[in-house]
């Protein structure tokens, strides 16, 4: 038996058919904004403030680990409705919440664990969802485009773990954009074409972060925003982003000229 701690975009939805396809046993506590799984009858529509109901519901489950899968938005606190663990753990996760979503996370998963529950990374059955070191399109990296990447990972690597970015763009050796709290899609699209033209995406994990949840994801929607706004490749990490419709990706990349690189 698995618990399936599932939030917003498509991840979730890729979990949920490799585990019905091993006919591995599962729940789901939905921790999306609107019931997004109410329709899957293992799913229970829970709150984060809730967690001794949570936790009752895992031990009635026998379940001994879980996975993090999807977005899952910092909640209000404000608005949380508390059971009794709920109050008992709330302070732990008012601290975090101030450091960002990753230490929410990083919260409830100790939280988890002591109560003898471990959570596993969330691409253990599907690891066809990322990518093995190297690049995966016709269009190649040039040696100028490598120096830009490299200038790209060093900002990376001097954000702090807890902050929410993941993405930047780099153009003539200089970071043109980060990610913010919104996401890389609203990144992409909300600066001028101007600045992106030839630029490169690069989206990879937080130093220090906890590779069992959060993991960087994209898409074939990622790839038709780089080519809008004329970014000519994509750069991610090695057996750690997560990459959904991949052969619809690659081919797309492929068709509009952008390279593909994993690091």
């Amino acid at each position: 038996m698995i618990g399936l701690f599932l939030g917003e975009k498509d991840l979730p939805n890729e979990i949920i058919k490799k585990v019905e396809k091993k006919r591995i046993n599962y729940f789901i506590v939905d921790l999306t904004k609107n019931n997004k799984f109410k329709k899957n009858k293992y799913s229970s529509f829970i709150n984060i403030g809730k967690f001794g109901e949570i936790l009752k519901l895992i031990k009635s489950k026998k379940c001994k680990k879980v996975i993090f899968a999807g977005n899952i938005t910092k909640p209000r606190i404000s608005k949380l409705k508390l059971d009794l663990k709920g109050l008992y753990y709330i302070p732990r996760i008012v601290k975090a919440a101030k450091l960002g979503d990753a230490a929410i996370l990083k919260a409830l998963i100790k939280i988890l664990s002591e109560n003898n529950i471990k959570v596993i990374k969330l691409n253990t059955f599907n690891p066809e969802l990322t990518l093995k070191k190297g690049v995966y399109t016709k269009v190649k990296p040039s040696q100028q485009d490598y120096k830009e990447i490299h200038t790209g990972i060093k900002t990376l690597k001097k954000i702090n773990s807890y902050n929410h970015t993941q993405a930047l763009i780099v153009r003539d050796n200089k970071v043109v954009s980060r990610e913010t709290r919104k996401g890389t899609k609203e990144m992409i699209n909300s600066i001028s074409k101007f600045k992106t033209k030839n630029g490169i995406l690069i989206k990879l994990p937080k130093v220090n972060q906890d590779l069992r949840v959060d993991l960087p994801t994209i898409g074939i929607d990622t790839f038709k925003d780089c080519n809008k706004v004329g970014i000519k490749g994509i750069v991610i990490k090695s057996n750690q982003n997560i990459i959904l419709n991949k052969k619809v990706s690659i081919k797309y990349a492929n068709q509009n000229k952008l390279f593909l690189i994993a690091i």
